[in-house]
């Protein structure tokens, strides 16, 4: 076989299952053998960044790796905050790039598309992927590629594959994958046994997920220790959409003064705070009501377990869970919980559209036609996501990033064949939302709901004065016939709730709701966050 398909076996064989990319002149070679192939299927979008996003979102949600390939230079370079936002997030994805073959290399020459140095690229990636190697050797490929792969899936962040286009077609043997790491079973056996015991002597013990849990396929597993366990589960901010599928006893997510008051007074007065693949990041923890002194809580994160002041080094996620099924018995008894209530009901009238509005008219939809996985961009859209019920959720809700949502949503449907709601605001919609206009080609059908008040609102709120926040209305629901779709705007709660239904009765065309918001009118969620924002960061008096 050739290199290329060693690799694309390889890939499939780590749990890829499609591949997004855009091609260009140094990545047509192996765009060819992927197409040819048809060893994983391959979806071409517009833009690098959308590329990025959709392939993130494809692991996030399926489980597997997302794989994204590019042309080199122009084309890498244009996904740098996509590779970088998967990296932040903990995605496991494969960024393949195109490379000047070898005699061009030495030609002397400056090569089109090269920044500095033939490196450059190499260089830059190396900062935001766990592993790289460039594929000059078909005799070492094989080697390279394991490692690589390897890497991807027992860290859960993006690596990073160079492929010189006279390389492609090498005769190539096939990749062989390296085994699992050997974990310590004493020291995880202690673990375990000091992990429980401080569960046990807490008064009040809570367990909170975070993105690890999904990202190490882990959700059916821990929603069984949850019910064993008999602990309130709370999900992370990051970790919102996680046991939506189980059952599991879920009261929520802690979003500190963001929150509802009760589920963070749950958290914060927790003297046994199990914080279970908790990306510790500000956006989790940085609008605590009251300081979490993470030195007493116990963490799992990254591959190691600490509780206290001491570290239990080579303990990956999955063996620390597994290792507690097997210590803790099943109840005889369903541990009851209180669950969150979303709201429902609402009011079809005149009235003009509040984030609140599409909050609850999306748990009416839900209620009546099923649950549909969201894909949520940055902005007021992910915070009124908070008020819809729990569903499978991807958004970037740590590295927060604009431009996620719409091609997230592709990459969710391409990658679990369900229908997404896509939740983005006008600003976001600007950079990424003509990536819908590659939904006829592949029969992708997303219902996209569009928060229009003509601003970057998120940003306004922290500096209300900045003109610069202004935005033009562009009128997006008259371009969605051109796109390949059915778009309509809607003023009221009326109009909403009509589209809705509408655009739920109708597939096989992508769907956009555009939704006027007056500027000004945020959702609860993101209002409190705000406020918590500026009363921690206010100066002292």
């Amino acid at each position: 076989m050739t290199l290329t398909e060693s690799l694309l076996q390889a890939l499939k064989a780590h749990g890829a299952h499609q591949i997004f990319g855009i091609p260009g002149d140094f990545a047509l070679p192996y765009f060819r053998i992927i197409e040819e192939s048809k060893i994983l299927p391959l979806y071409t979008l517009s833009h690098e960044p959308g590329v990025g996003f959709a392939a993130d979102a494809a692991a996030r949600i399926g489980g597997g790796l997302g794989v994204a390939a590019v042309t080199y230079g122009a084309g890498a370079l244009n996904m740098v905050n996509a590779v970088a936002a998967a990296y932040a997030e903990k995605s496991p994805l494969v960024v393949l790039s195109g490379g000047p073959g070898r005699g061009e290399a030495r030609s002397g020459l400056l090569l089109h598309h090269q920044a500095k140095t033939l490196d450059s690229q190499f260089r830059i990636f190396r900062e935001i992927t766990c592993d790289q190697a460039r594929l000059d050797d078909a005799a070492r490929a094989p080697a390279d590629i394991a490692r690589v792969l390897g890497s991807c899936r027992r860290h859960s962040r993006p690596v990073y594959l160079e492929l010189p286009r006279d390389m492609v077609a090498q005769p190539c043997a096939a990749v062989v994958a390296e085994p699992p790491p050997a974990v310590d079973g004493e020291a995880l056996e202690a673990c375990v046994a000091e992990l429980l015991a401080r569960l046990a002597q807490a008064a009040a013990p809570v367990l909170m997920v975070g993105v690890e849990v999904r990202r190490f396929g882990l959700e059916d597993r821990v929603a069984e220790l949850s019910r064993r366990l008999g602990l309130p589960v709370v999900t992370s901010f990051m970790g919102r959409g996680l046991l939506a599928e189980q059952d599991a006893p879920l009261v929520g997510t802690y979003m500190g003064g963001a929150g509802l008051p009760e589920l963070t007074r749950l958290v914060e007065d927790s003297d046994g705070l199990f914080l279970l693949g908790v990306i510790v990041s500000d956006t989790n923890f940085a609008v605590s009501e009251k300081h979490i002194d993470l030195r007493k809580t116990i963490q799992a994160v990254d591959g190691r377990v600490t509780m206290g002041y001491h570290t239990y080094p080579a303990i990956p996620l999955d063996a620390l869970v597994d290792g507690l099924l097997a210590r803790v018995p099943a109840r005889d008894k369903a541990f009851a919980v209180t669950r969150p209530a979303f709201p429902r009901g609402l009011a079809a009238d005149d009235a003009t559209i509040a984030p609140a509005d599409i909050a609850t008219a999306v748990n009416d939809l839900m209620a009546a036609h099923g649950r549909l996985p969201i894909a949520a961009d940055m902005g007021d859209c992910l915070f009124t996501a908070m008020d819809i019920a729990h569903t499978a959720l991807v958004a970037p809700g740590y590295y927060a990033t604009m431009g996620f949502g719409v091609p997230a949503g592709l990459g969710l449907q391409a990658a679990t064949g369900q229908r997404p709601l896509i939740l983005v605001g006008d600003g976001a919609f600007q950079m990424t939302g003509w990536e819908l206009g590659n939904c006829r080609r592949y029969g992708w059908d997303p219902i996209v709901l569009l928060f229009n008040n003509a601003s970057w609102e998120m940003l306004r709120t922290f500096q209300p004065e900045s003109g610069f926040n202004d935005l033009d209305d562009w009128g997006f629901a008259q371009m969605a016939a051109g796109l390949g779709g059915d778009g309509v705007r809607v003023r009221t709660r009326a109009e909403l709730q009509a589209a809705l239904a509408r655009a739920v009765a109708t597939r096989g065309r992508f769907q956009l709701i555009e939704a006027m918001i007056p500027r000004g009118v945020l959702s609860q969620t993101l209002a409190r966050f705000v406020g918590s924002v500026k009363r921690l960061t206010a100066p002292p008096r």
